[in-house]
Formats: structure tokens, sequence, C-alpha cells
């Protein structure tokens, strides 16, 4: 089968698309025959040996959708999507025409979704919920998503919303602002070279008194949002930038009693995160969410190219697509 292996980290030259063995299953193992495969900065970061987490020799990617063929007679055939921390780290991952998983990991795709929209929601779906659910979101919460047009920024809109919690996205320029609005989303411009009282003035503009939530998705904004917080306000952060010392203001934080939430992905297993896609699943299928737009499909076989123009800057949501013979 087509596989994306790495017998050492540090650099993408060891990261070569091989003929590699399909994986064989065990008692309470699952085949999956994988028909799209999600690229995440992570995946990126674990083959550069940026994460703590990955044994070597591996396959890299956490995220997919596919068919299982192989396991449980009442799960063959059935259409299956999900993410976690195992996989491509401690286990070998989608970033291949076949992979395993654990029986306690599988969850069905929501008919709705394509297997390239389901493959790209596990990881950015997964970072957003926790985000949401860690900062108390519920109806009526007022929520600032910065960087609103990406991934994990898409998925929290969604989730936002399905709660029916009042929601500004912020992002780049004037095409995503165009986009979100389109949708029927409230949002607004800010970016870097703004500074923090602009990011102030933009989000109190809409919320007075500042909101219940601020998500950065970007890493750019700590500081600027915990001044922009309303009173027990909660600020959700996944990524710090450079060497992740960020100077922030506690006197801004805890006169408002405000509090600071980390979001981290890798800490949930395959079946936590299974068990999380089972209720989004319900709910994408229900139209109570839309399904992530824009993602663009790869061949398997391009994949080094791909993770190198990641690496160069490339933005957007990638998708491989393996070849089975």
């Amino acid at each position: 089968m087509q596989a994306l292996r790495f017998n050492q980290t540090g650099d993408l030259n060891y990261l070569e698309l091989v003929d590699f063995p399909i994986p064989q299953i065990r008692e309470n193992e699952v085949l999956i025959e994988v028909r799209a495969a999600r690229l995440n900065r992570n995946d990126l970061s674990n083959v550069m040996g940026r994460l703590p987490y990955t044994t070597i020799p591996r396959t890299p990617g956490r995220d997919y959708a596919g068919v299982v063929k192989d396991g449980p007679a009442e799960l063959i055939g059935q259409a299956v999507w999900g993410t976690g921390k195992e996989n491509g780290f401690i286990q070998d991952g989608s970033h291949a025409a076949y992979m395993k998983i654990h029986r306690d990991a599988v969850s069905i795709k929501p008919k709705s979704l394509s297997f390239t929209q389901a493959a790209n929601c596990g990881t950015p779906y997964m970072t957003a919920w926790h985000a949401i659910e860690g900062c108390q979101v519920q109806e009526s919460t007022k929520i600032v998503v910065i960087g609103a047009s990406g991934a994990v920024g898409n998925a929290a809109i969604e989730l936002a919303l399905r709660k029916k919690a009042q929601v500004l996205a912020l992002v780049r320029n004037e095409s995503q602002l165009k986009e979100l609005r389109l949708r029927g989303v409230q949002a607004d411009m800010c970016n870097t070279e703004s500074g923090s009282e602009s990011l102030k003035k933009t989000i109190y503009h809409y919320f007075a008194g500042g909101p219940d939530v601020i998500f950065d998705t970007t890493g750019h904004w700590l500081p600027a949002a915990i001044g922009a917080i309303g009173r027990f306000g909660k600020v959700a952060v996944i990524v710090a930038p450079g060497d992740g010392q960020v100077a922030i203001s506690v006197r801004n934080l805890y006169r408002n009693g405000a509090s600071i939430v980390g979001v981290n992905s890798l800490l949930y297993s395959a079946h936590e995160c299974a068990v999380i896609l089972n209720q989004l699943a319900l709910d994408f299928d229900a139209g109570l969410m839309r399904p992530p737009q824009q993602i663009v499909e790869h061949p398997l076989a391009d994949a080094k190219k791909i993770y190198q123009a990641l690496q160069g800057g490339l933005p957007g949501m990638h998708v491989f697509i393996p070849q089975h013979i």
C-alpha cells in the first residue's frame, strides 16, 4: 500500500512515500481503508521532531475518513471518521492507504459529509470543542473568535452557534470578511499591525463591556485579548508564537476576575475523540452545523511536496487522497 514514512525527525527530507505492508489487525482492532486524510500543522511538527510524543519509525497523520475493511462483522463496510493523540505519534497514522485503530475508537461518519469534509473535521473540531466546553460557552454567551477563517476558527463558530451563543468572528482581510458575512456570521477585521487598543475598540463596538470569551486561534493576541475581555471572562489559547514566552498583564487578568484556558487536542485519546465525534455526527446530519468548505484535495503521492509547502506558509485546508490498488 501507499504510505508516508519517516525514520528520523528534524528534516522533511526524511519523509518518504513508500510501498508498505497493509496493517495486520489483532482482536479488538479495525482495519480502515483511508479515503481522505487531513494534513495538520502538528503533522508537520511531528516529522520535524518538535513534539515529544513521537516514536519512530512512523507513518504520520492524525485525522481520517474511510471505510472499515476488516474487524467486527457489524462494522465491515461502514464509513467512519476519526482522530486521536495516538495517530501518527505512537501508532501509524492516516497518511497511508490503510490504517488500523482500536475498536473503541470507531465513530460512524455523518452521512451528510463527504469523506474529504469528514477527514477535515478531526483535529480542528476536537480543538474547538475543548475550547468551547472549557470556556463554558452556552446560550447568549458573547464569544469572539480570532482567526475565524481557519479550520479551528470555523469549527469554533459552528459549535458556538450550535449553542446559540453570540458570535463575533475576526479575520485578517476583506475577502475572509465578505465570506463570513455572506454566511450570516457577525464579523469584522483585525490584523497584527493594528495593536491592542484597536482590537479592544473593535470588540467593544459589538460587545459593550467586553465579551465573556475570546478564543485566539492564532497565538498572536493573548496580551491584547486579556485587555479586552469582560468581567469574569475567559481567554482560550491553542498556540503560542516563537518560544512560547509571552508577556501579559496579570493586573488586567485578576482585576477582571478573568482566566486563561489552555487547549491541547493531543491530550485526548482516539476513544475520547470518538465519543465527541458521535455527537457531532448527529449535529451535522441534523443540519445544525455547516460542513467545512474550500478544502483542497491532493494525491497522497504528492504529500511530501505539500508538507514542504505547508512549512513554507501554505494557507488553507488540505486533505490527502490515497490510491488503492
